[in-house]
């Protein structure tokens, strides 16, 4: 498979990059923060996951034909556009999560299901603020690094009143550290900095100069645990793991909001930009 891979071809909105034999990356780079729209979550992230994966295994049957110590070995980083300090994500454009929320569904809760189970080890390199939708695709990874600059993690949806679908309180729920954090996380929509992502355990490593240091630190992690694959159970592993959250995440949504209050939403927040 030749590398760099960009989804989709025309207007790409994300880059595949195979820095390393056992390592992954997975590049957002769609507009100016990451926004996680239909068309990200269709053509670029949905794929790209198919891709690492396949390349992964064929990668793996290969090197065990060769002999090589390393096979099996894998990870996956996903991070924000590497041209800048400010996004890893800013969540969902706020017109498609009213107008077409069953999208949420029917593309994202699959990527967070897949990430969940995913057979190699997965590092969120948060690379600027994490918002949102953006807070649920680094939580559904096994491992984060976040930038020490000005980088701030929440789910701030209390404060303009969008609903919270049941997968996504049961991936925090699963993931935080008590309820007291998870009540902070929904119902106060708390602004998150580095030392505290980092304290709370909602992160693994704070990392100071930047991206491309962020980016580094995340590939060690992922590098370190990357052995743990070869045996062919770290998916499975995590199926029991994060048991009732798969259950929540495949469960048929209920509607978010009647038609009309959409539409007032959408007004209430155009006129907040």
């Amino acid at each position: 498979m030749s590398y760099p891979i960009q989804l989709p071809k025309t207007e790409p909105v994300l880059t595949i990059t195979h820095p390393t034999p056992i390592s992954w990356v997975i590049e957002l780079h769609y507009g100016t923060d990451n926004r996680l729209a239909e068309r990200v979550l269709r053509e670029g992230l949905t794929p790209a996951l198919d891709i690492v994966e396949r390349d992964w295994r064929e990668s793996t049957a290969k090197a065990r034909k060769a002999g090589d110590k390393q096979a099996g070995h894998g990870s996956l980083v996903i991070v924000g556009k590497r041209d800048q300090e400010k996004f890893f994500s800013n969540g969902f454009p706020y017109e498609d999560i009213v107008k077409k929320s069953w999208y949420i569904h029917t593309f994202f809760n699959p990527i967070i299901a897949r990430l969940l189970t995913y057979p190699i080890p997965t590092v969120c390199a948060m690379n600027g603020h994490t918002f949102a939708a953006g807070f649920l695709i680094a939580m559904a990874c096994d491992y984060r690094v976040m930038s020490a600059g000005r980088a701030w993690a929440s789910m701030n949806e209390i404060h303009f009143g969008a609903p919270m679908p049941r997968a996504f309180a049961a991936l925090f729920r699963a993931k935080s550290p008590s309820p007291a954090v998870t009540r902070k996380i929904f119902l106060e929509g708390h602004r998150f900095v580095p030392q505290e992502m980092l304290a709370l355990g909602l992160v693994d490593e704070v990392v100071e100069g930047g991206t491309e240091k962020v980016l580094e630190a995340a590939l060690a992690l992922g590098a370190k645990w990357a052995p743990n694959a070869k045996t062919n159970v770290w998916g499975l592993q995590k199926r029991e793991i994060y048991l009732e959250t798969l259950k929540a995440v495949h469960e048929k949504p209920h509607q978010m909001m009647p038609a009309e209050e959409a539409d007032l939403f959408v007004d209430s927040l155009r006129a907040r930009l």
